[in-house]
């Protein structure tokens, strides 16, 4: 719609007259106007081609116009000053059609009041018919397609120019491009919500996923905990055992202590008899103290391994917090233990005063036996420690076969529960299977034997069931209104057809003027080409002091080629612009800058420390350049801190900074300044 709009504008019988008279710049009265939606088409029946007319300063400036007539109807109009147009007054029950305008322009409205006097609206032509009575003199009651009906006569209206309908067009595209903004507005905050809700998404993936883990790790955190509960429950019933095995030392030892305790009763009997074997018997008494020393540590080691097991008991205590009323128990047998052993100690030691009247002899028999008993005890103790370690590691495989077991049940257990939803899901669609064929009073019977004489298949059925449904799913739903829609959709060809016809010849001319252009342009560009690298090959010398120049062409194409900058410096034969000195490359960009402003000149020129990487002879070919220049109508302003440079300026401003942050200038006249020298 929019090419179709410009398209009007820039075709038609007006274009070449307003091209010729520089109108062809200003635009119609029909971009200035607005009317209500719908009355387009009457608006433009009522203007006519004062619809497309053009503002002017004055109209007695268009009598120069009637030597040389517009080729087609055109208006011109000046809009008039705020309030210096009254409306009229209307007739009664009559609605103006100037009403439903949309102006802001107080002048404009005031001069399309003026032209619209008299123009009233109706809902239709039998409308309009029923109440032209009450029309005046030159009054019309207009319709929205544009029919116009007076006292005496029905005008209908039909597009007759190519200008008809640029109003509604317009209109319809301002509609389209708010309805578009409106639609991108709408889009950015679609997007926008998707980014965050995309943002959030994967925030909730990345905290389902720590959720997951945390949740592993606990489970794994549970069965390590479950694992040292077991493991701390077999060492505290190790514990309990020990406990049990060390009370029975005791009360063995109990029982040692009172057949020594008979025993010395009856070797203080025979005390007498052991006066002359004293010294032996203190030699035994000595390693019996040594025994006992020994006995002691191991006793001491018991200890010290029953209070490691305490602390192990201690760290399992919320395991097994009802061991804590017999661990106190034991506690109070220990130290009762504990007690009878220094009540003993002191036994001993008084009986280390009454070793005297022993009998030796008898002494090592009851030794010996103590001993044997001793041993028995121990090597008992030793065969129920084996048996319990075996025990112990029987019921470790035990357990570790037990966890494998259920470990190999764990993919049995899933599949029996699979197998189970699977058949609760069969017997769900057997069930509404069979309901189905129940109301569709289908004989059971008959499709059973069906069934089983093959004349049914089971299998394929629910895709051929899900194949059917979607083919009706894709017929849609009847559309009555098709003949409708295809006329419609004709119609809609025929103008895109039409509307692709005049792209076509759009593309053709376009194509056509861009040929021409590129013509065009390769000739200037060429024609531009030569006499930049003329004059580039003309400056080098003069700023070298010899050596040749040019510029080169890399490609056949002239508009997509390059140029190469081709600098040989008398003396030297090389073969790229980089071999060239830091000075050489600044006098080489000097002579082709000077060439390309040599083909169109300014009346200005600034150059900023051009001579910077120059000697003092190049600067002096390079002010002379300057100079010879200047002369040709371009006036140079230049930037130096070379004294050579500065001797060709006719003019010195100078830049000095006397106290600090305060600058000042100084400028100096050289032509004044050589007068006052030559006076002085």
């Amino acid at each position: 719609m929019r090419t179709l709009q410009e398209k009007v504008q820039t075709r038609g019988k007006l274009k070449p007259w307003l091209a010729k008279h520089g109108l062809d710049g200003l635009q119609g009265l029909w971009t200035k106007v607005h009317i209500e939606s719908g009355w387009e088409v009457a608006l433009e029946a009522a203007l006519r081609e004062r619809l497309n007319a053009l503002s002017v300063g004055r109209l007695e400036t268009v009598r120069a116009f009637e030597q040389d007539a517009p080729p087609a109807k055109l208006a011109f109009y000046s809009p008039p000053a705020t309030g210096a147009v009254h409306p009229p007054a209307g007739t009664a029950g009559l609605a103006p059609l100037a009403d439903l305008l949309r102006v802001e322009d107080a002048g404009l409205k005031a001069l399309l009041t003026d032209w619209l006097a008299g123009v009233y609206t109706a809902a239709s032509v039998e409308d309009a018919l029923a109440r032209r009575a009450q029309l005046q003199h030159g009054e019309l009651l207009m319709t929205q397609k544009g029919h116009a009906v007076s006292q005496f006569a029905v005008n209908f209206y039909a597009e007759d120019s190519e200008q008809a309908g640029m109003l509604a067009r317009a209109q319809e595209i301002e509609n389209l491009d708010r309805g578009t903004r409106a639609q991108a507005l709408l889009v950015d905050e679609a997007r926008t919500a998707l980014v965050r809700l995309e943002a959030a998404y994967t925030e909730a993936a990345q905290r389902l996923a720590q959720a997951r883990r945390e949740a592993s790790d606990t489970q794994s955190q549970a069965h390590q905990l479950q694992m040292q509960w077991v493991q701390l429950s077999q060492q505290a019933e190790a514990a309990n055992t020990r406990r049990g095995q060390l009370e029975e030392e005791l009360a063995e030892i109990d029982g040692q202590m009172d057949e020594l305790s008979e025993r010395r009763a009856t070797g203080e009997a025979r005390f007498e008899e052991l006066d002359m074997e004293l010294a032996n018997t203190q030699e035994r008494h000595a390693e019996l103290e040594e025994a006992v020393i020994q006995a002691e540590r191991k006793l001491a080691g018991a200890r010290e391994q029953l209070r490691a097991l305490e602390r192990q008991a201690q760290e399992a205590q919320f395991q097994a917090r009802a061991l804590a009323s017999r661990r106190g128990e034991l506690q109070r047998a220990i130290e009762t233990a504990q007690q009878q052993i220094h009540a003993n100690t002191a036994s001993g030691e008084q009986l280390q005063l009454e070793l005297e009247s022993f009998n030796d002899a008898a002494a090592q028999a009851g030794l010996q036996e103590a001993l044997a008993i001793r041993a028995e005890k121990e090597e008992a103790l030793a065969k129920t420690r084996i048996r319990y370690d075996e025990l112990s590691h029987q019921l470790r495989q035990a357990d570790e076969q037990r966890l494998g077991f259920e470990r190999s049940l764990e993919p049995l257990r899933e599949r029996i529960t699979k197998l189970q939803l699977e058949q609760q899901a069969a017997a769900l669609g057997g069930q509404q299977y069979l309901e189905q064929l129940t109301a569709a009073e289908v004989d059971l019977e008959a499709l059973a034997r069906a069934i089983e004489e093959g004349q049914v298949k089971l299998y394929g059925l629910q895709g051929e069931i899900d194949r059917i449904n979607r083919e009706i799913a894709s017929l849609g739903a009847v559309n009555l209104a098709a003949l409708d829609e295809l006329a419609a959709a004709r119609e809609r060809k025929t103008f895109l057809d039409a509307q692709n016809a005049d792209l076509m010849d759009a593309i053709t001319t376009l194509e056509g003027a861009i040929h021409k252009i590129d013509l065009e342009t390769r000739d200037l560009l060429m024609s531009t080409f030569n006499q930049v690298n003329e004059g580039f090959g003309r400056m080098f010398p003069s700023l070298f002091g010899g050596g040749t120049a040019k510029l080169i062409m890399t490609g056949d194409e002239v508009l997509d080629a390059g140029v190469q900058v081709m600098a040989q410096p008398p003396g030297k034969k090389n073969s790229t612009i980089h071999l060239l000195s830091g000075g050489e490359k600044a006098l080489t960009a000097i002579a082709l800058v000077f060439a390309i402003f040599m083909l169109n000149p300014a009346p200005f020129c600034l150059l900023d420390e051009v001579d910077a990487p120059l000697d003092d002879a190049n600067t002096e070919r390079y002010a002379r350049l300057v100079a010879e220049m200047s002369t040709k109508g371009t006036q140079f302003l230049f930037i130096s801190h070379n004294k050579i440079a500065m001797e060709m300026a006719e003019q010195l401003i100078g830049v000095t900074m006397q106290e600090q942050g305060v600058s000042r200038i100084v400028a100096v006249d050289m032509e004044a300044a050589v007068n006052m020298m030559e006076a002085a």
